[in-house]
């Protein structure tokens, strides 16, 4: 599909992706998305995220993210991918945060995603992350593409946090 046809704009491609955090309640995990600088330690593939401008966590900073491979990059691409990343809004009694791609060399177009985590609805020691987010469509990618990037991404996200939040549990028990 091409952005453009005949001088009109596309709509915009949106998704939504989710995962469940079991074992830990939302107040723990938030903390750990709200590190806007840090989202090289979850996002699988991401190999850098430096801040470049502003405070972590306070709106109008800005990240950059580079090292991630896309699900349409050629295997012997050796092009780094990369983009920057501004925080548009955070609302942590409500664990939310806005942010947008500004610039970068994968072809995303008035990018925007909302990050948040949600308590389950039983009070378990579980909760789930919610990634929603829009697009203007990218030449080259399919809107599958950027579910399942984004979507696996998430699950592995999700994966991390679970299992560095149950080691630091361990470790806590252990010294007492």
């Amino acid at each position: 599909m091409e952005p453009y046809e005949e001088g009109k704009k596309a709509e915009k491609w949106k998704g939504k992706a989710t995962t469940e955090v079991n074992g830990s309640k939302a107040e723990e995990v938030w903390p750990l998305l709200e590190d806007f600088f840090g989202l090289d330690k979850w996002f699988p593939t991401l190999s850098t995220c430096l801040p470049i401008q502003g405070v972590s966590g306070q709106p109008g900073c800005v990240r950059f993210c580079a090292g991630f491979k896309t699900p349409v990059d050629d295997n012997g691409k050796q092009t780094i991918n990369w983009t920057k990343q501004k925080l548009l809004s955070i609302d942590p009694p409500n664990m939310t945060f806005i942010y947008s791609i500004i610039d970068g060399n994968v072809g995303f177009h008035s990018y925007v995603s909302t990050v948040k985590v949600l308590p389950k609805d039983d009070a378990s020691d579980s909760c789930k992350i919610e990634w929603l987010y829009e697009v203007e469509p990218v030449q080259g990618w399919r809107l599958e593409d950027l579910d399942f990037f984004i979507g696996s991404g998430l699950q592995v996200m999700g994966q991390r946090i679970q299992v560095a939040l149950k080691v630091m549990e361990e470790a806590v028990k252990a010294s007492n």
